[in-house]
C-alpha cells in the first residue's frame, strides 16, 4: 500500500527550496505555501537562512522528524538524503523531481536502484524521480501550474510524463473540469502506474471517492494488473480514459503470418483497455472532452437531439454523430407540432431543432422539456449555444445550469463563443459545470465513449479443450512449425472441426486418399510456409491422373517435403489467428477472410482469455459483420459457431502457452458450421524472443 505520509502528510520539508521560483525548488515551495497546507513546511537549502518567508535549515540532519520530503536536488545527492531522512527523520512519503537517473544512463539507474531499496527497508513510499510532483486536496506538491480546481470528487489523473501531464491539466481546466489527485509518476522506481490503480482500486469508497480516473501512459509493465484493477474500478461505477503513447515501431516486423504481420504492441494495448472498459482517447484534447463528458449523466442510448440556434454547427455536429454510429432521430407528429408553434416563425424541430439566432433562453427551456417528457426516441440533448457578443447569455447559461440537473435525460452544453461571452462561461465553469468548445471534436468523443464496451468477464472460465490430447502434442514437440497432422490433432482437441485430409509421401497413397476421401479434392504442399507464393495450392482436382500429376509437380518445389490432400468444400472464408505479445500474453484475432485481411484488414482482437460475448462482440464489431449475417439474398455464417472457434482457439492458448503464433486461414463458415481448411501453428518456448 502506498504510504499514508505521502498522500496525508502532517508535516513536508522541501530539499533544495529556494527564493527563485523559476526553479522546481522554489516554485514546489510557493505552490504549497500558496495551497493552503495546514502542516508543518520546512525548507533545506544551505546558501540561505530564510526562504520564501520560512527558516531554512542548512543540511536535512538539521531538520526535526518529517512525514514527507519533496528533493529538488541534483541526482547525485539525493540517496544520501533519502538515507538520512528515511532512517534518522522518520520519513515516508518521498517526490524527487530531479532528473538524472535512470532516464539518462546506467550511473543514474544505479543511484535510482538505491534510493528505491532505503524507502522499501523504511516501508516508505517514492513518487518519481524526474517528474512534476503529486498534488491532491491535502497539499500541492508540484512545481508546475496550472494547479487545477480541486475536489474530493474530481477527477484521479496518473501521467507517465509530466510536461504532458501539464498540457493536459491546461486543456482540462479550461473545460471546467475538477481533479481530486494528480500522480506524476516520472520514472516509476517505486510507484507506477499499477501502483497507483491498485490503491485507487482497493481504497475506493463509491460515497467519497473520485468516480473518474484519467492516465497518459508511455508504459505497462504489468498488464495483468493494469487489468485486474482497472476493470474493478469501473464494474465499481468508475469511468477511465487514457491515452497509451509510443506503441509504434521502427521498421516492420519479421512476421511469417498474417496475424504475426498485424499485432503488434499498440494492437495489444488496444485490446486490454477495451477488455478492461477503458475509453481510450489519441490527444490530450480528445481526453479533455471524454472527461467532460464522464462529468454528465451516461447516455442510455444512441439517439441525440441536437438543439441550437446556429444552422452550421448543427450540420456539423450530425455529420460526426452520424459518422460514429450515432442516431440523430427526426422529430414528427402531434408533439412536434405543438413544439413548433411556442418557437418563431422561420424556426425547425425536425432534429436538429434549430431556434434561431433570435431564439430565447425561455424558448429553449421548452424544447429541453418537449425532449426530456413528448419524445420517447431522443436519449439526449446536445445544445449548442454561442453568441455573436451583442448580448449577454447569463440566462441562457443559468437555464442550462438548471436543466443538466433536473432533466433525467443528459444535457450536454456546447460553447463556441470563448471570447465572446468569456465571463458568462467562467461563470457557468464555476458553477462546476464542464463546457464542450467545439461541437465536432464533443461528437466525436460522445461516439467514442458510447463505443467503448463496458469490462469483459476476465475470471478464469471453463476450458472446454482437451488438456491432455493438446499437453501430449505440445510436450511432444520442438520449436517451430508444427505438422499438419499435429495441428490437425491440436485443432480437433479444442473442438474446432477440421476438413478430412491426409498427408502423403507417394503419388500413390495421395491417390488412395483422394479416393477414400470422395472428390473433388485440394492438394497443397507441405514445408514452405507460404504455399500459395510458390504454387504450392491446387483445387478442385476431380481424378486420380490430376493428382499424380499435381503430386509430381508439387515434390519437385523448393523445400517441399511431402503433399497435403484434403476434401474440398465450400463456404464463406474466415480468419482466426493468435500472437503471443510478451507480457500482455496471446492476442486473439478473427475477421473475414480473403481480401477483408489482405487489403482491408477487418480484424478484431481480444486477449486471452476470451469469453463468449466477447467473441460474440468481436464479430459485431467487423466492418464485414452485415456479410457475416448474409446480405442481399446470400446466404451468412453460424455467428454462435464462429464466436465457439474463437472462445476454442482462447482455451487451446491458456492450456498451451507455448504456442507463439498460429492461423486458421481459411475458415470456411456456412450457415450450419465452421471448418478449419487451413491452419499453420508455431510453437516456441515461453520467455524466448522471435
Amino acid at each position: 500500500m502506498i504510504s499514508d505520509k505521502l498522500l496525508n502528510p502532517r508535516s513536508i520539508a522541501v530539499i533544495g527550496g529556494s527564493d527563485d521560483i523559476t526553479k522546481a525548488g522554489g516554485k514546489v515551495l510557493k505552490n504549497l505555501l500558496a495551497g493552503g497546507f495546514t502542516g508543518e513546511i520546512y525548507v533545506v537549502n544551505p546558501k540561505a537562512s530564510v526562504v520564501q518567508g520560512i527558516p531554512s535549515c542548512g543540511d536535512v540532519s538539521h531538520l526535526p522528524e518529517t512525514d514527507m520530503a519533496i528533493l529538488a536536488v541534483a541526482s547525485k545527492y539525493c540517496p544520501a538524503i533519502v538515507h538520512t531522512l528515511a532512517h534518522e527523520k522518520k520519513t515516508g512519503g518521498f517526490i524527487i523531481l530531479s532528473a538524472g537517473f535512470s532516464e539518462e544512463d546506467e550511473e543514474g539507474a544505479a543511484l535510482e536502484r538505491e534510493i528505491v531499496e532505503t524507502v522499501r527497508q523504511t516501508g516508505g513510499s517514492l513518487i518519481g524521480p524526474n517528474c512534476i510532483g503529486y498534488l491532491n486536496n491535502n497539499y500541492h506538491g508540484v512545481f508546475t501550474e496550472p494547479i487545477p480546481r480541486l475536489s474530493a470528487r474530481g477527477i484521479d489523473f496518473i501521467s507517465g510524463s509530466g510536461a504532458t501531464a501539464v498540457f493536459i491539466l491546461e486543456a482540462a481546466t479550461t473545460s471546467g473540469l475538477p481533479f481530486s489527485s494528480v500522480w506524476s509518476v516520472g520514472n516509476s522506481a517505486q510507484i507506477g502506474v499499477e501502483d497507483v490503480l491498485e490503491h485507487l482500486d482497493l481504497t475506493y469508497d463509491p460515497a467519497t471517492s473520485s468516480a473518474i480516473k484519467l492516465m497518459y501512459i508511455e508504459n505497462i509493465s504489468d498488464p495483468a494488473r493494469f487489468l485486474r484493477h482497472s476493470a474493478s474500478l469501473i464494474r465499481k461505477g468508475c469511468r477511465i480514459a487514457a491515452i497509451k503513447a509510443g506503441t509504434s515501431e521502427a521498421g516492420s516486423r519479421a512476421a511469417s503470418s498474417h496475424t504475426g504481420a498485424m499485432a503488434s504492441p499498440d494492437t495489444a494495448v488496444e485490446a486490454l483497455m477495451r477488455k478492461a472498459g477503458i475509453v481510450r482517447c489519441y490527444n490530450r484534447t480528445e481526453l479533455a472532452y471524454v472527461a467532460a463528458l464522464f462529468t454528465y449523466k451516461p447516455l442510455s442510448g444512441k439517439r441525440i437531439a441536437v438543439v441550437t440556434h446556429a444552422g452550421g454547427p448543427a450540420v456539423m455536429l450530425t455529420d460526426a454523430l452520424s459518422e460514429g454510429g450515432m442516431e440523430i432521430p427526426r422529430l414528427s407528429g402531434d408533439a412536434a407540432d405543438r413544439l413548433l408553434e411556442k418557437l418563431f416563425p422561420g424556426s425547425s424541430v425536425a432534429n436538429p431543432i434549430d431556434f434561431l439566432a433570435t431564439g430565447t433562453a425561455e424558448q429553449l427551456g421548452i424544447i429541453l422539456d418537449a425532449c426530456e417528457n413528448d419524445f420517447d426516441e431522443i436519449d439526449a440533448m446536445a445544445v449548442i449555444f454561442g453568441s455573436p457578443g451583442l448580448f449577454p447569455v447569463d440566462d441562457v447559461y443559468s437555464l442550462l445550469h438548471d436543466k443538466i440537473r433536473s432533466c433525467s435525460k443528459p444535457v450536454f452544453p456546447i460553447m463556441p463563443s470563448i471570447i465572446n461571452v468569456k465571463r458568462e462561461i467562467a461563470e457557468f465553469i464555476a458553477h462546476e459545470n464542464a463546457i464542450f468548445p467545439d461541437e465536432v471534436l464533443f461528437g466525436r468523443a460522445l461516439c467514442r465513449v458510447q463505443a467503448t464496451p463496458g469490462p469483459s468477464d476476465t475470471e478464469a472460465s471453463i476450458i472446454r479443450a482437451d488438456r491432455s490430447a493438446i499437453r501430449a502434442v505440445i510436450d511432444d514437440a520442438g520449436e517451430g512449425y508444427l505438422s499438419p497432422e499435429k495441428v490437425t490433432r491440436l485443432l480437433n482437441a479444442a473442438g474446432i472441426k477440421t476438413v478430412p485430409e491426409s498427408v502423403a509421401s507417394s503419388a500413390d497413397s495421395a491417390v488412395r486418399a483422394a479416393e477414400k476421401m470422395g472428390y473433388p479434392v485440394v492438394m497443397k504442399v507441405v514445408g514452405p510456409v507460404h504455399k500459395s507464393d510458390i504454387g504450392g495450392v491446387a483445387l478442385n482436382i476431380t481424378s486420380a491422373a490430376q493428382v499424380e500429376a499435381e503430386y509430381s509437380r508439387m515434390m519437385k518445389l523448393p523445400e517441399v517435403t511431402a503433399v497435403l490432400v484434403q476434401k474440398m468444400i465450400s463456404g464463406r472464408e474466415l480468419f482466426c489467428g493468435a500472437k503471443r505479445e510478451g507480457r500482455f500474453g496471446h492476442l486473439v484475432m478473427a475477421g473475414m477472410g480473403g481480401i477483408f485481411i489482405e487489403v482491408f484488414r477487418d480484424v478484431a482482437t481480444a486477449l486471452v482469455p476470451v469469453s463468449v460475448q466477447e467473441a460474440s462482440s468481436m464479430i459485431r464489431s467487423l466492418k464485414s459483420y452485415k456479410i457475416i449475417k448474409g446480405i442481399r439474398g446470400a446466404d451468412g455464417v453460424n455467428k454462435e459457431a464462429f464466436a465457439s472457434v474463437i472462445t476454442s482457439i482462447s482455451d487451446l492458448l491458456t492450456v498451451a502457452p507455448e504456442i507463439y503464433e498460429m492461423d486458421i486461414n481459411p475458415l470456411l463458415g456456412t450457415p450450419e458450421q465452421i471448418v478449419a481448411v487451413d491452419a499453420r501453428i508455431r510453437v516456441q518456448a515461453v520467455g524466448n524472443r522471435q
